[in-house]
C-alpha cells in the first residue's frame, strides 16, 4: 500500500480499534451522509467547531482542501472531539477511496491522453542522464572551472617613433576557477603572448589585449606565465576580503565604474577616465570591500617590487593603496576613488571620479561612461610638485545594425612619458601602471565595430588615431578576432 492510501488509512483504522464510547443510535449517520451529499466540504472553515488550535488543524485541512474527502454533521460541526464509530469509520474511509479512485482513473486518463509525448520525455531524460553520467566521469574537475579567451590581431600604426609596419600578435588566457564552498573563489591564470616588441605595446597604441607579462618584466615573448593567483572569499554577510601573490588593483574593488568595454581596443581607455587613480598595478596585494544595497566601500595594497627593481628612475617600491567609494545600480554607476602610489621614490596621490549609465533594453541611445582623474607628485628633485589631469568619454551601441554586434567609440587625454624615457625604461613605463604626469599632453580617439560571428567568436575591425604635443599624430587600423570557450 501507498503511503498516500496509508496515511488516509491510518486513522480510520485507529477508529475501529478505539473503544466504541457511541452505538449507532446515539449517532446520525444518516446526518453525515446527508451532510455530505448536500453540502460538500471544500474549507476547513465550514466547521464551527475546529479551531486552528486544535492539535489536528492541519491534518484536517489537508484532507479537506486538498482531497476532499472528510464529511460533517448537518448542523455545521466536526465533532472532533467525540469517540468515532465503526459505521462513521467505514463512511469516512468509504468516501476517502472513492476519491483515490477517481484521482487514479483521471491520471490513467490523462496518461492515454499524452502517451506519445510522455514517452518522448521520457526518452530525453534518459538521454539526459547518459550525458550527465558522462560528463561526472570525464569532468575536469568537481570544483574548478576552465575559461579561456584567445585572441589574434593583425593591424599597424604609423608615426610611432618604433617602427611603422604592419603586424600580426597574439594573447591566449587560460582561467582557472575555483570555489571550495560556493562562495568563494581561487583564480588562477595562465598568459602568454608576443606583443612586446609590437607597435601595439608600445607609448599610447598600446592595445589592452598586450600581453601584461612583458609590460612588468617578468616572462618574455612567447612565455607562458602566471598572470593572477589570489584567493576571495566572504567574511560575514557584507565584507569580501582578498589575498594573493598575484592580483591586479581591480580585482579588489566592488565594482567598477564603467560600462566601456575592457575587450575595446586601445589601453588608456580601460582605466575608467582617471589612469592614475586606477592604475591597474598587479604584484602581490591584500585588499576588502563592504557592499550592501549596491552601495560600496573598497581598500586595496598592492606591491610590486619586481617592476621597481628593474626602473632606472630610482630606488623604492612600486606600491599602491587604493580607496574607493561607489553605487553600482541596475542600470547605472558612480565611484570616487583615492590612490597613493610609490614608483621609484616618487609620492603619486591621485583622485578619480567616475560614472556609467546604460539603457534597460537596447536601443538607439548608446551606453555612456565617462571619467575624470586628477594627480599630484611629490618631486623632490624640483622642490614642487607636478599636477596632470586626464579624462575619458567612451559611447557603446548594443546590437548595432544587428543583434549581438556592437559599435563603440571613445575620446580622451591621458598623460606618458616622452620617447627618451620610453627608450631608457621600458614599454612599462610608457603605458602600463604608472601614469607619468609630467609627459605630453595626449588626445586620443578610437572607433570599432563588433560581428559576434558565434556565441564564442567576434571579430572587431578598428581604427584609432592619438594626438601627442610636439610630435606627428600617430594613426593606425587593426582587425581582432576574439575565441571564448
Amino acid at each position: 500500500m501507498k503511503l498516500f492510501q496509508q496515511l488516509l488509512v491510518a486513522p480510520a483504522a485507529l477508529g475501529l480499534l478505539a473503544p466504541v464510547a457511541a452505538t449507532a443510535s446515539e449517532v446520525n449517520l444518516a446526518g453525515v451522509n446527508q451532510y455530505a451529499s448536500e453540502e460538500q466540504v471544500t474549507s476547513i472553515s465550514q466547521f464551527s467547531d475546529v479551531r486552528p488550535t486544535d492539535w489536528a488543524y492541519q491534518a484536517l485541512s489537508n484532507l479537506v482542501e486538498t482531497y476532499g474527502c472528510v464529511a460533517g454533521y448537518p448542523n455545521g460541526t466536526f465533532k472532533g472531539g467525540q469517540a468515532m464509530t465503526r459505521y462513521e469509520a467505514a463512511a469516512l474511509l468509504n468516501a476517502c477511496l472513492d476519491r483515490v479512485t477517481d484521482l487514479t482513473d483521471e491520471l490513467k486518463r490523462l496518461m492515454a491522453e499524452f502517451e506519445k509525448e510522455l514517452a518522448v520525455l521520457k526518452g530525453r531524460v534518459d538521454g539526459l542522464e547518459a550525458k550527465v553520467g558522462e560528463l561526472e566521469a570525464n569532468q575536469f574537475s568537481t570544483t574548478t572551472k576552465l575559461k579561456g579567451i584567445a585572441t589574434m590581431v593583425i593591424g599597424g600604426a604609423g608615426n610611432t617613433g618604433f617602427g611603422d609596419n604592419v603586424t600580426v600578435n597574439y594573447d591566449v588566457r587560460l582561467n582557472f576557477d575555483t570555489s571550495f564552498t560556493g562562495k568563494d573563489l581561487l583564480r588562477t591564470t595562465l598568459r602568454s603572448g608576443n606583443f612586446a616588441d609590437s607597435v601595439f605595446n608600445n607609448g599610447n597604441t598600446a592595445l589592452e589585449v598586450a600581453f601584461q607579462e612583458d609590460q612588468t618584466g617578468a616572462p618574455g615573448v612567447d612565455t607562458v606565465g602566471i598572470n593572477r593567483l589570489f584567493y576571495q572569499f566572504p567574511v560575514g554577510k557584507n565584507f569580501t576580503a582578498t589575498v594573493g601573490a598575484k592580483v591586479r588593483q581591480d580585482d579588489m574593488l566592488a565594482m567598477w565604474p564603467s560600462a566601456y568595454p575592457a575587450d575595446s581596443v586601445l589601453d588608456l581607455f580601460t582605466y575608467a577616465g582617471a589612469r592614475a587613480t586606477y592604475s591597474l598595478n598587479l604584484g602581490a596585494g591584500v585588499g576588502i570591500w563592504y557592499q550592501k544595497d549596491g552601495f560600496s566601500i573598497s581598500a586595496n595594497y598592492v606591491s610590486n617590487e619586481a617592476a621597481a627593481e628593474d626602473s632606472l628612475i630610482g630606488a623604492g617600491e612600486d606600491l599602491t593603496g587604493t580607496v574607493q567609494l561607489g553605487y553600482a545600480g541596475s542600470n547605472w554607476g558612480a565611484a570616487f576613488a583615492y590612490t597613493y602610489t610609490d614608483f621609484g621614490g616618487f609620492d603619486f596621490n591621485s583622485l578619480g571620479l567616475s560614472g556609467y549609465w546604460s539603457p534597460i533594453s537596447a536601443s538607439w541611445a548608446p551606453s555612456i561612461s565617462a571619467g575624470f582623474g586628477f594627480s599630484d607628485r611629490d618631486n623632490p628633485f624640483r622642490n614642487g610638485n607636478d599636477d596632470a589631469w586626464s579624462w575619458m568619454v567612451g559611447l557603446q551601441w548594443a546590437d548595432a545594425f544587428m543583434q549581438g554586434n556592437a559599435l563603440g567609440m571613445a575620446l580622451g587625454s591621458a598623460g606618458s612619458a616622452d620617447k627618451g624615457k620610453c627608450a631608457r625604461f621600458g614599454g612599462a613605463n610608457c603605458t602600463g601602471g604608472i601614469w607619468l604626469p609630467n609627459g605630453q599632453e595626449t588626445l586620443a580617439y578610437e572607433l570599432w565595430y563588433k560581428f559576434q560571428v558565434t556565441d564564442n567568436i567576434s571579430v572587431t575591425p578598428a581604427f584609432f588615431w592619438v594626438q601627442n604635443d610636439g610630435v606627428d599624430d600617430t594613426y593606425g587600423g587593426l582587425v581582432k578576432t576574439t575565441f571564448k570557450f
